[in-house]
């Protein structure tokens, strides 16, 4: 089937070259022309386990392309238009800023009005947007398109960053809505390469429904990492391990174990976008969800006590103190820095007096045009010099294999917290490190 992507992000690109991979014909556009000229080239703007070689690999069997152009647009007309541009908070209101998606709607219709025949043609919003969206999108193209011509659908992602290819290619579930029957019957046939592998596909009968599914899911899981974060400052308080709870409430199959690891506050580019939305829009309909207005306040106030963490470790006071900061990507295996911990703590620390040197093996780049008084290191091993602090706050595996004794020598006073709690605690003790965790993990 032809696929019309809007949008080479990390959805609209992943999603594009995951589409080419099972046998489809995937025409990307973005409107940022060096960029489609780079992806022309074969360079990848973000970092995901193997994108390259799948693009790469798609490029030259011709089941994938780019332009910066809808006139460069061949093939004919498109199955699918899929709307995968970006939806930033409103920084006023929090909810979702529509206008990239209505606008890239409408100069796709527009275009398709252009082309000869009466094919049929099934918009689909990718990017997460809030309830009411599709109706949206639907009043745009009709006024270029026939209600004969098209139809408008939902397809919620559901792709982690550092593991997308994977939830592509063998999802838990696949979700599509539409209020169209023969949009719903096409879209089963987009992805029968999937479903006939057992593959479970969720066919909701309205639109509304596959729209409010992922906000749901995400507000679920923000919930969970939050509630994890909350027990772990109470943990420390009654002299409990968070570790070892999360192992007792993760065993009963009501609950699982996953998003029970407790951290320095959830970040990424969408579960802080999506609660926040998904509480805006409930509100709108006159049925907040206060709920998930909770979940977003205490997220943010769980960042800013891992600033007073750190400061009372240091003994309360970190002028003229160098920290060292292992990791800046919301979690590992992304070069993604959007509301990641660290852009909330290192500006802590900078404002409490420290001077703080930082390292993460993706995401300095982008780190570095936001942090303006932090220094970037280009290894791990740089953080550690001369520091009276080390924190770990992103993830990384490498970060467990490190030269812990060496590492510790070259402080000035060797002590590590580990925001993340997964550090070999024993190991660095007998390196002669103090070690601090979240919630009385490693406590001796």
């Amino acid at each position: 089937m032809k696929i019309l992507m809007v949008g080479t992000g990390y959805v609209g690109l992943v999603t594009g070259a995951c589409f080419a991979e099972i046998g489809h014909r995937v025409t990307c556009i973005d409107t940022d022309w060096e960029k489609v000229e780079r992806l022309n080239q074969g360079q990848i703007p973000i970092f995901e386990p193997g994108l390259e070689e799948l693009v790469a690999r798609n490029r030259a069997d011709n089941k994938i392309s780019f332009i910066d152009n809808l006139d460069a647009l061949d093939g004919g007309v498109p199955d699918f238009v899929f709307l995968a541009v970006g939806t930033p908070s409103l920084q006023a209101t929090g909810q979702a800023d529509l206008s990239y998606v209505l606008a890239a709607a409408e100069e796709a219709a527009q275009k398709l009005s252009e082309m000869d025949g009466k094919d049929f043609t099934v918009f689909v919003t990718k990017s997460t947007v809030p309830v009411g969206t599709s109706l949206k999108v639907h009043e745009v193209v009709a006024r270029h398109l026939s209600q004969k011509r098209f139809a408008v659908a939902s397809n919620p992602e559901f792709l982690r960053e550092g593991a997308a290819i994977e939830d592509f290619m063998h999802p838990s579930r696949i979700v599509v809505g539409s209020d169209n029957e023969e949009a719903r019957r096409m879209l089963e046939k987009l992805y029968r390469p999937l479903t006939r592998q057992g593959y479970p596909l969720v066919v909701t009968s309205t639109v509304a429904t596959a729209e409010l599914i992922k906000y749901a899911a995400n507000a679920f899981l923000a919930t969970k990492i939050t509630f994890i974060n909350e027990l772990s400052h109470l943990c420390e308080k009654v002299d409990a391990r968070v570790d070892e709870l999360s192992l007792g409430l993760g065993l009963d199959k009501r609950i699982g174990d996953k998003f029970l690891q407790p951290g320095p506050g959830y970040g990424g580019s969408c579960l802080p976008k999506d609660t926040r939305a998904l509480s805006g829009t409930a509100a709108d309909f006159g049925s907040p969800l206060e709920i998930v207005e909770t979940v977003v306040r205490i997220n943010e106030q769980h960042k800013q006590k891992m600033v007073e963490k750190i400061i009372k470790i240091a003994g309360g006071n970190l002028k003229n103190k160098k920290i060292g900061i292992l990791g800046l990507a919301f979690k590992a295996h992304t070069d993604d820095v959007r509301e990641s911990p660290a852009l909330t703590i290192i500006p802590g620390l900078v404002k409490a007096g420290a001077s703080v040197i930082a390292f993460d093996p993706q995401g300095t780049e982008q780190a570095a045009t936001i942090l303006s008084k932090c220094e970037f290191a280009n290894q791990a091993e740089q953080v550690f010099d001369e520091a009276d602090l080390v924190v770990l706050i992103t993830e990384w595996p490498q970060f467990n294999d490190l030269d812990w004794a060496a590492l510790s020598a070259k402080m000035r006073c060797p002590t590590i917290i580990d925001l993340r709690n997964m550090l070999p605690y024993e190991k660095l003790r007998q390196a002669g490190f103090t070690y601090h965790s979240i919630g009385g993990y490693g406590d001796q």
